[in-house]
């Protein structure tokens, strides 16, 4: 009995701890060991953010520019020498004019925009007042275009927050945050699909407003832009997805004792 009320001591008569306490605190050490990011994990890590860094760059650059769609009349209505497109994004529309000399002669339609002309750029008013743009004799659909817009801003801060997540796991060195990273990514790459899809149903309701005037039309630059972002935004997601689960070594452990 009296001897569950002393401490083993060692040979120098220095206190010393039972061997499960011991054993209990180098697992403890271990774990907390294991709990960190090796260095190569670190590495793809840091490469999966690289290429969210990308999407998230081609979703501000799309989102902020006005080249989602391009509409063109066709040559011969203004004249035989000017012409006029208009093309226009989440936010802003542009009325350009241009030489008819300068279209190729064998395109029936105004455009494309890169050639120089008039611009007259207007911001659309139905995110402040709540008015209906005109473009052409054709009026847009606000629903329709406020959520693409919404759509869009949120797919922006789902990117913000799973930034924010990547980088403390980088600066803890846990992959705790892993997985929220990933979804978030995931779903920011989602709505900015489902932002072009909601875009492209209101430029047909612009189109099919008024057929006084035929335009062609043709999805720009900026589309293109938000589309390869949220398909690499999907695929970084993934990618924190498999990072974040445990890695489990094939190979036996060596005995210390041999």
């Amino acid at each position: 009995m009296w001897n569950n009320f002393f401490v083993p001591q060692d040979e120098d008569g220095r206190v010393g701890m039972p061997a499960g306490g011991l054993a209990a605190m180098k697992g403890g050490r271990a774990q907390r060991r294991s709990q960190k990011m090796s260095d190569s994990q670190d590495g793809k890590i840091k490469l999966a953010f690289l290429l969210c860094v990308v999407g998230v760059t081609l979703t501000v650059l799309g989102v902020c520019t006005e080249f989602w769609v391009e509409l063109a009349q066709p040559k011969n209505v203004g004249g035989n020498r000017t012409c006029q497109m208009a093309h226009y994004g989440l936010w802003k529309a542009c009325v350009r004019t241009l030489w008819v000399a300068d279209v190729d002669p064998e395109r029936a339609s105004c455009g494309p925009a890169e050639l120089p002309g008039e611009s007259n750029c207007t911001y659309f008013k139905f995110f402040t007042s709540g008015e209906n743009a005109v473009i052409f004799k054709k009026t847009t659909n606000k629903n329709l275009n406020l959520a693409a817009a919404i759509l869009a801003l949120l797919s922006l801060t789902m990117m913000v927050t799973g930034s924010i997540c990547i980088l403390m796991t980088l600066s803890k060195g846990v992959s705790f945050f892993l997985k929220p990273a990933s979804f978030c990514f995931v779903l920011s790459g989602i709505l900015v699909l489902v932002s072009i899809l909601m875009f492209h149903q209101s430029v047909l309701a612009l189109l099919s407003s008024d057929h006084s005037i035929p335009l062609h039309h043709q999805l720009s630059w900026s589309t293109a832009c938000v589309g390869s972002a949220g398909t690499i935004l999907i695929f970084g997601g993934f990618l924190f997805v498999i990072l974040s689960l445990p890695v489990r070594s094939c190979l036996p452990h060596k005995n210390n004792n041999t």
